[in-house]
């Protein structure tokens, strides 16, 4: 081939291959330029989840008893941190540690982020006395298992703080202050064991988590309402998109797509009666109380003494106190209006019932200060006062709280028609409440015998026992109030609602997944009497409890008020709880007579009789309830510490209140020799505990020169959050000076 005809081959050639490349250019850029850029700018994105912001829960008539509020954090990036630590001074510092894959143990290498951070991080902010004790085991855990979750080093930094890093830039990756919303406990203590509190989850949702870059997860409901109804308060959270740089750095936030609120949940809590109830029971030092709407089973109070403040649990609980709770013998955690303890003469309610099911109405028994079953004879609480009660019908019996007559008419009528009747009114039963530690007490009988006691026998001892609401007999105060609900409304037995209903942030009802609402408003019903008994049946027995209070010789004279009808029953019992011996008082007790509005049951550990002691608690709190009614007493709502006393377990005689109720009472003893376990309720909720600092995370503060406050010739430009979260500054910034290799800086 000459010259020529090479030349103008290779020529050719090139003009091939150059038509070949600027096809590929053009399939590249133009025909696929979008597909290609939607990948290149989703790998130069970094996500954050933003945690959901929860509900509010209020009580029946708007109040805000929950909200949120924001708090000030001083978050670790740590992946972040490292990356910075490796950009600056070069490879991090490693540490070993044991770890099992697959099932086997093996030596494994990581960042020692201890190091990093005493090292490059604390340094720094102790040169702006920003500083602080933190618990470098559990850094080290965290990053170890939470790496994409933010560490909180420090928790609801105080202003001056806050300030202090508004101020200054400290010019770190991965470290600044996050706002972040937290529960906000209106009225400290009031209705503490009802609200519950909240806490960072057990485990980090791994599966989830590795949607985003950095994930900041919500908060969980740990007890009570706030667990119940956790997936209703439990918002939609939001996402942060971030841009990086081809260096992997973070410049700035995309956009953002903000959380969605929770829905509100509505109690049928009355915050007014709540307080009212409160501050009775401070006469005492440990006591429950329930206040119900006997027309729908509404609960309108449920207090409990000693109480805590939930909001100690927010953000996190420091271990120095949650060990101060758990030390507590009085055990403030624990609701008492859900503990199970033996309801003495205020049982008798039962064992009436159970006898008019077996028309036993007209029934008469002989009190001559006991009875004999067996080889024990029981006593009648007069036998003590030298003194009989003579023959008796089943109203008189109920006033005068006469054993000797129940011992027989419980007997009479059978401790299978006793638990029949108790089931129907939800003793030893779950209310439904779905409240922390709830216990269902226990409505004993031949069958839970041969279960539990499997050596002992039934017997007409074991029933004369229950009879009177002794020997295994246990009952909380949330059920005694509803079995008082089922007689002062005449017949029906409703299950309790504490929840009234559940809206969205627009006001509509929450729906199910069916498309129904989710909390209907509409009472429960678990049982009705009137299908069991007359009306005139029923009627005998709300006209022995008016005796019990209005009549002289009535064992509740106590709790008379003026110018409103008061029917109860009082009820005095021994108890051990937890190797204590207790007297336990009690007194449920509803009005107006004829029309009633309100049911109260209140139970006193360390109460000597249920009618100088829990009676005039439950006076007060009608009392008071009724004049708002009227418009003649304003209670306010407002901020209480919790409630303690000085020695819990001190026996208390009587209680009194400054112009309180009326009258005298004749009080019933229990016997001592009959004593039952009393249930309290489990206060085990787990919550977010922040340990204390350690000896790694121990830092030497030393204090900062005073920096002058320069004057701006012109505004600077706004930075937004995460170009201050990872040091990015609108002009480059000399690095700081790294650490010395062979020394730690800033640690002792």
């Amino acid at each position: 081939m000459s010259s020529r005809l090479r030349i103008q081959f290779l020529a050719l050639l090139m003009l091939t291959g150059m038509g070949a490349l600027g096809l590929r250019l053009w399939w590249i850029q133009v025909a696929h330029g979008a597909e290609w850029t939607a990948q290149l700018r989703g790998s130069s994105q970094a996500t954050v989840r933003i945690p959901s912001v929860r509900g509010e829960i209020k009580d029946r008539n708007g109040l805000a008893l929950v909200q949120n509020r924001a708090s000030y954090e001083v978050d670790f990036y740590l992946p972040e941190m490292v990356k910075g630590y490796r950009e600056r001074f070069g490879s991090p510092p490693l540490t070993e540690y044991r770890a099992t894959i697959n099932g086997m143990p093996k030596d494994q290498k990581e960042p020692d982020i201890i190091k990093i951070v005493n090292g490059g991080i604390v340094p720094r902010l102790n040169d702006l006395d920003l500083a602080r004790d933190y618990n470098a085991a559990k850094l080290q855990r965290h990053y170890r298992n939470d790496t994409e979750v933010p560490f909180s080093y420090i928790k609801d930094i105080d202003f001056p703080t806050m300030a202090k890093f508004s101020e200054h830039d400290v010019g770190l990756p991965g470290v600044d202050i996050a706002i972040k919303p937290v529960r906000s406990y209106v009225y400290g203590a009031l209705a503490a064991h009802i609200l519950g509190y909240v806490g960072a989850p057990d485990d980090t949702n791994k599966e989830e988590a590795r949607k985003y870059t950095f994930y900041q997860g919500d908060m969980d409901g740990k007890s009570n309402i706030e667990k119940s109804m956790d997936e209703y308060l439990r918002g939609k959270p939001g996402v942060r998109y971030l841009r990086r740089n081809a260096k992997g750095t973070i410049e700035g936030v995309l956009h953002e797509d903000p959380p969605q609120q929770g829905a509100n949940v509505f109690l049928t809590l009355d915050a007014r009666i709540q307080a009212i109830a409160e501050e009775a029971l401070r006469a005492v030092g440990r006591a429950g109380a329930v206040v119900v709407d006997p027309n729908n089973g509404n609960i309108l109070a449920m207090a409990s003494v000693p109480s805590f403040d939930p909001n100690t649990f927010i953000p996190s609980i420091k271990a120095k106190d949650w060990k101060a709770l758990q030390k507590d013998e009085s055990d403030p955690l624990v609701s008492r209006a859900v503990s199970a303890l033996p309801p003495g003469s205020t049982f008798k309610l039962i064992t009436s019932l159970a006898g008019l099911s077996k028309n036993l109405q007209n029934a008469r028994f002989n009190c001559g200060g006991g009875v004999s079953y067996g080889d024990h004879y029981f006593k009648c609480w007069v036998a003590e006062k030298h003194y009989t009660h003579g023959t008796l019908g089943l109203t008189d019996a109920i006033k005068v709280s006469c054993d000797s007559f129940f011992y027989q008419y419980g007997n009479a009528a059978g401790i299978q028609s006793i638990d029949a009747v108790g089931k129907m009114l939800g003793i030893g039963e779950e209310s439904g409440l779905q409240l922390t530690g709830e216990q269902v007490g226990n409505l004993p009988g031949p069958e839970w015998m041969q279960v539990h006691h499997p050596q002992e026998r039934w017997s007409q001892a074991q029933t004369a026992n229950v009879s009177i609401g002794q020997g295994y007999t246990l009952v909380s105060p949330l059920q005694l109030a509803i079995a008082y609900v089922t007689i002062a409304n005449g017949g029906v037995c409703y299950y309790p609602r504490l929840v009234d209903k559940v809206l969205n942030q627009d006001g509509t009802p929450v729906l199910d997944e069916h498309g129904n609402v989710a909390v209907p408003q509409t009472p429960r019903v678990r049982s009705d009497l009137r299908k069991e008994l007359s009306r005139d049946q029923i009627e005998l027995v709300r006209k022995g409890l008016w005796k019990v209070v209005n009549e002289d010789g009535g064992t509740g004279g106590a709790g008379r008020l003026k110018n409103v009808q008061v029917a109860g029953k009082t009820g005095t019992a021994q108890a051990t709880d937890r190797g204590h011996k207790d007297t336990v008082a009690w007194f449920a007790c509803f009005a107006p007579f004829d029309n009633p509005k309100y049911v109260v049951a209140v139970m006193v550990q360390g109460g000597e009789h249920g009618g100088s002691v829990a009676g005039p608690i439950a006076t007060r709190i009608l009392e008071r309830t009724l004049a708002m009614d009227k418009g003649e007493f304003d209670m306010q709502v407002a901020w209480l510490a919790p409630a303690h006393k000085s020695n819990p377990f001190q026996m208390i005689k009587g209680v009194n209140y400054a112009g309180g109720n009326l009258g005298g009472n004749d009080e019933e003893d229990a016997d001592a020799s009959q004593n039952a376990d009393a249930q309290m309720a489990s206060s085990d909720a787990s919550p977010d505990v922040e340990p204390e600092a350690d000896s790694a995370g121990s830092v030497q503060r030393r204090a900062a020169p005073r920096v002058a406050r320069a004057v701006p010739v012109a505004a600077p430009a706004p930075r937004n959050f995460f170009q201050r979260l990872f040091g990015i500054r609108h002009q480059p910034a000399p690095a700081p000076t790294p650490p010395p290799p062979n020394r730690r800086r800033g640690t002792r």
